[in-house]
């Protein structure tokens, strides 16, 4: 995951429907834990989650970015809890953990499934490695941003850009990471976000998906398209009297080692 120009501020703009998945998602992973990785821990807003789960584990929040590990270990006051700035592609523990973790962060990994095997063998038995993902990439706001992006407007700016996210199938996960001495869970949830505020789901896709096409863009240019962009998404994700509907499907996966 690219560690540039991150803004803390702006992804816990919907911390609390963003953490939503993850409160699920630890909910399914079993056993206890000494030692628990968070890999892709952004601020650290979702910690607490890990903490009262397994309330005496050493955790490692471990993030590429910069700023989203400035933002965590400023905030932090446990003394079991520690942050720092890592590549997840070339993470490598000195030991092997518990309970690995990851949080809507391995879409933004190219090849990210080649790294999944790798990783089990850094579980110690009886522990386990669990992630979750976004699914909705062929979703409108996903669609039309790249659809706007693609304009002759801003192609010549965004063309360049490397690969989209992207993430597998949960079957697809299953197969993987399925083998002897493995139990592995995958499923998917589609949560309906009720969010409020003017254009509140480019707000919400600017503090993620969005961030490479709009770093890509230059001042003048950059205002130019978010107004195009916020037009397209007011007209697929119209203001309802409850509030704008944004519909996010999320891929989950627990894969537990035997204790044996």
């Amino acid at each position: 995951m690219t560690s540039a120009t991150w803004d803390p501020g702006q992804y816990l703009r919907y911390a609390d429907e963003r953490g939503r998945p993850f409160v699920d998602l630890v909910a399914r992973i079993p056993g206890e834990a000494t030692s628990v990785v968070d890999l892709g821990c952004g601020p650290g807003q979702l910690t607490p989650v890990l903490r009262q789960r397994w309330p005496e584990a050493h955790i490692t929040g471990l993030d590429s970015s910069a700023e989203m590990i400035a933002r965590a270990q400023a905030e932090n006051t446990d003394p079991l809890t520690t942050y720092d700035v890592v590549d997840a592609a070339q993470w490598t523990p000195e030991r092997p953990v518990d309970v690995l973790v990851s949080n809507a962060m391995l879409q933004w990994i190219p090849d990210h499934a080649d790294l999944l095997l790798p990783w089990t063998r850094h579980i110690a038995p009886g522990g386990a490695l669990a992630f979750q993902v976004p699914g909705n990439f062929d979703a409108p706001s996903h669609r039309l941003l790249w659809e706007t992006a693609a304009r002759p407007a801003y192609s010549r700016f965004t063309a360049a850009l490397g690969p989209r996210a992207g993430v597998l199938e949960p079957a697809d996960y299953l197969a993987l990471l399925t083998r002897p001495g493995w139990q592995v869970e995958a499923w998917e949830t589609t949560y309906l976000h009720v969010l409020q505020g003017e254009d509140p789901v480019f707000e919400w896709i600017s503090g993620t998906g969005a961030r490479p096409v709009l770093q890509a863009l230059p001042a003048g240019v950059r205002e130019e398209f978010v107004a195009d962009y916020r037009a397209e998404l007011r007209a697929a994700y119209p203001r309802q009297e409850l509030g704008t509907v944004l519909p996010f499907r999320r891929i989950f996966v627990v894969a537990h080692r035997s204790g044996l």
